[in-house]
């Protein structure tokens, strides 16, 4: 090929890469708004569905200065806020709204705090005896009409949306899944069990043959699709089947007139290694907040159950 042949080639390489960029948002306040509120709208549904599902437990959730303050019961790992400083900026008053209704519920304090969030935040969170516990990589990607993935499948896997009545049956295989962590064995049962069932949830079965191997789970949101729930049970893994679910789930989303699809892991894991393949990026890593009690002298404790977002 001459020179001027391969300056061709260069400069439309190029183009390409600017608009595939160009297509994929900036990770600015904007998005981080969009991401967080998809969230805690997530979380407020799953509340809200435990409240009509258990009236006793109380469950229910507020807002305060734009963030959403979920109560699902005492070391739910729901129970928490989403969003806090992102929306509006907060105020004393504020914070001390958002502990009145855990403490008063007898539930420890905690709130995932994007980075994007007003730079005062950090400052009352200080002054309040707040200690960082956590961090969890939030990671998002564009998606539209024909999106496929990167890796090649098992086509003998086949996913699909769940139908009426097969909720428990979603809850028990992705409890299956989770049945290494034996310390947690009721409490994932049960939230699984109330996910299934939440108003605007969406849950995605892998099947081999006709039998279920595997779960995910997926909310949506103006145009954002938050992935959750993925699990898959012991003799089913390393058949394609996360991949599968990942790819009904971004088509279905993008159907559906969503732009964006987000999930969330820890940082360095398997799961986020495997989500930057799948053309995921990391918008950033957000923090999770614990209230320390001088007066009692508590200590801090991640009593959370949060399992990575496998595919």
């Amino acid at each position: 090929m001459n020179k001027k042949g391969a300056s061709k080639k260069s400069r439309t390489d190029e183009t390409t890469m600017i608009t595939t960029e160009q297509s994929t948002p900036f990770s600015d306040l904007s998005l981080s708004r969009r991401l967080e509120r998809a969230e805690g709208r997530s979380s407020a549904e799953f509340v809200e569905a435990r409240a009509e599902l258990n009236p006793e437990s109380g469950a229910e959730w507020i807002e305060v200065a734009g963030a959403y303050a979920m109560f699902d019961g005492i070391g739910s790992p729901v129970t928490q806020t989403f969003g806090l400083g992102v929306f509006d900026p907060v105020t004393q008053a504020d914070l001390e709204k958002l502990e009145e209704f855990f403490q008063q519920r007898g539930a420890h304090v905690y709130h995932e705090v994007s980075p994007l969030a007003d730079a005062s935040l950090l400052t009352l969170l200080n002054e309040r005896a707040y200690q960082p516990i956590e961090f969890t990589s939030v990671m998002y990607r564009p998606i539209g009409r024909g999106v496929q993935i990167a890796s090649p499948r098992d086509k003998k896997v086949q996913s699909r949306l769940i139908r009426d009545g097969e909720e428990e049956l979603w809850a028990r295989t992705a409890a299956r899944g989770w049945s290494e962590l034996t310390e947690f064995a009721d409490t994932i049962l049960d939230l699984l069990s109330v996910t299934a069932k939440r108003a605007g949830g969406l849950s995605f079965l892998a099947e081999l043959d006709g039998r279920p191997i595997a779960t995910g789970a997926m909310f949506i949101h103006d145009g954002m699709a938050l992935l959750a729930g993925a699990s898959t049970i012991p003799e089913g893994r390393r058949q394609g089947a996360q991949l599968a679910l990942l790819e009904s789930r971004l088509r279905y989303a993008a159907e559906k007139g969503c732009d964006i699809a987000m999930m969330c892991a820890l940082p360095g894991g398997a799961s986020q290694r495997n989500a930057e393949r799948q053309g995921f990026r990391i918008a950033y890593t957000r923090i999770k907040w614990s209230l320390i009690s001088p007066s009692t002298n508590d200590k801090v404790k991640n009593d959370k159950w949060k399992p990575e977002t496998q595919i």
